[in-house]
């Protein structure tokens, strides 16, 4: 139960989460994020209170607007999508990154806001076989 959380495990947990999270309100603002020395997409301090509109490329921006509106609207509660994203300018690295929007919704299913999840998972893709709980890495 998360009533039963101190504040400072919250945050150590959302700072551990193997995943970038960025949360906006039901203003559009920008009011959080993790994660922000090891970010795949950086976010200046200055997004902080910043519409949403600003911190996305103009390429992806009418797609993120219409799957906010789908949310606020209750049309959808999640959207997912993968990219190749360049990891290593210097050489060309890319990775398999997978990005998920996430309705935030109060017990009555009011919208508060959405959060964007955005993960790594090349090294998933490279899997194999079997590594049991307490295997040597």
């Amino acid at each position: 139960m998360l009533d039963a959380m101190s504040d400072e495990i919250v945050k150590a947990m959302y700072e551990t989460l193997p995943v970038e999270v960025t949360v906006i309100d039901a203003d559009d603002r920008v009011i959080g994020w993790n994660r922000h020395d090891d970010r795949l997409f950086y976010r200046p301090e200055t997004s902080m209170g910043a519409d949403f509109r600003e911190c996305h490329p103009a390429e992806s921006l009418d797609r993120v607007e219409r799957i906010v509106a789908d949310m606020k609207s209750g049309a959808r509660d999640r959207a997912e999508f993968w990219i190749d994203l360049v990891v290593d300018k210097a050489t060309g690295e890319r990775h398999k990154v997978a990005i998920e929007f996430r309705a935030l919704r109060d017990s009555r299913g009011r919208y508060l806001g959405c959060m964007e999840c955005t993960t790594d998972v090349e090294r998933y893709r490279r899997l194999a076989g079997e590594r049991r709980l307490l295997d040597e890495e």
